[in-house]
């Protein structure tokens, strides 16, 4: 009948923190810690435009060695929608199937970053870690594996009639709602509205690894399951792409000085865009550091989604928009 919104019940203070706390040095490790899902992303953001205000020129190798743990991310939170969507069906062998898939990509990032989860890997400069010649042989590995076990799982979504029936034509998104709305991320993409981040600024070299955009235009849950599914197939190819391109060189440089001036990024988390906004004056600590981020511009659809929906379909459609209230809540 109707919705109220409560954002920010929880309040985190983590804006507060990294203007009083910690020094610019410090702080991508605690924009971390907004979400524990989408931890790189975070970070990624933060750190690009450190480098942007203070005029960083990141080795390419370090753009490599993001963009790798960056979809490597996206691959795990997509796999984690996904599998919540199996469940709210009813269908728990699929959700079952697909976390123990999701195992497989945490070891990865586990591998690469010494961290199943909150990396700590991206920092200003760069990264802080290499990628041995053994760590990239077993990448190879599981991706191969990781690959078999994400184009089964997009055959059954594709063909299970179940799921089809289920979620077609559920929490539909209209491409006039979704512009005049602000959606971001998958939801935006399954709703007929081209935006991603990856295809509109070239902040890590996606061009080169084979990014192509999932646009759907049904703006259903099924549509939003299966633009991740999709985003997942291209994830892992442009992963093996940026094994096989992988440049020489450093992994990072040294930083020197204070940032000053005004400060703003975006990068396509998981869930969507993600927006920071840095402003400093030659001191260790940041005048402000404002995060927007995608769950916060996706809720004003969902509650018009909600408005006279059976309530039966009112967890499909959430987890459809793989929402994180850690990140709202920030």
């Amino acid at each position: 009948v109707d919705v109220d919104v409560d954002v920010g019940y929880v309040h985190r203070g983590i804006e507060k923190a990294c203007m009083t706390k910690f020094k610019y040095t410090q702080v991508g490790y605690v924009v971390a810690r907004v979400c524990g899902l989408c931890a790189i992303s975070h970070t990624l953001c933060y750190v690009t435009a450190v480098e942007r205000m203070m005029n960083v020129e990141v080795p390419k190798k370090a753009l490599y060695l993001r963009l790798l743990v960056s979809e490597l991310d996206r691959i795990h939170s997509h796999l984690l929608a996904i599998g919540h969507l199996a469940e709210v069906a009813g269908y728990e062998n699929l959700f079952m199937h697909t976390f123990r898939d999701r195992e497989l990509v945490m070891e990865l990032q586990e591998l690469v970053t010494g961290n199943r989860i909150q990396f700590d890997y991206v920092c200003i400069g760069g990264v802080n870690r290499d990628l041995s010649s053994e760590v990239e042989k077993e990448l190879r590995r599981k991706l191969e594996l990781l690959k078999e076990k994400v184009l089964w799982l997009k055959d059954v979504f594709e063909n299970d009639y179940t799921i089809r029936y289920r979620w077609k034509g559920t929490g539909v998104i209209t491409p006039k709602m979704a512009r005049e709305l602000n959606v971001v991320g998958p939801p935006a993409r399954a709703s007929g509205l081209p935006t991603d981040v990856r295809n509109e600024f070239n902040y890590l070299p996606f061009s080169e690894v084979g990014y192509r955009m999932v646009v759907r235009d049904e703006g259903d849950v099924y549509a939003r399951n299966m633009v991740r599914l999709e985003e997942t197939v291209n994830s892992i190819e442009m992963l093996f792409n940026v094994l096989d391109g992988m440049p020489e060189g450093d992994i990072k440089v040294d930083v020197k000085g204070l940032p000053e001036g005004e400060s703003i990024a975006r990068v396509e988390a998981p869930r969507g865009e993600v927006f920071y906004y840095l402003k400093a004056a030659k001191k260790m600590v940041f005048e402000r550091l404002r995060i927007r981020v995608p769950t916060f511009a996706n809720i004003p659809v969902m509650k018009e989604l909600f408005i006279g929906m059976d309530y039966a379909d009112v967890p499909a459609t959430v987890i459809s928009f793989d929402p994180c209230l850690s990140c709202t809540a920030r």
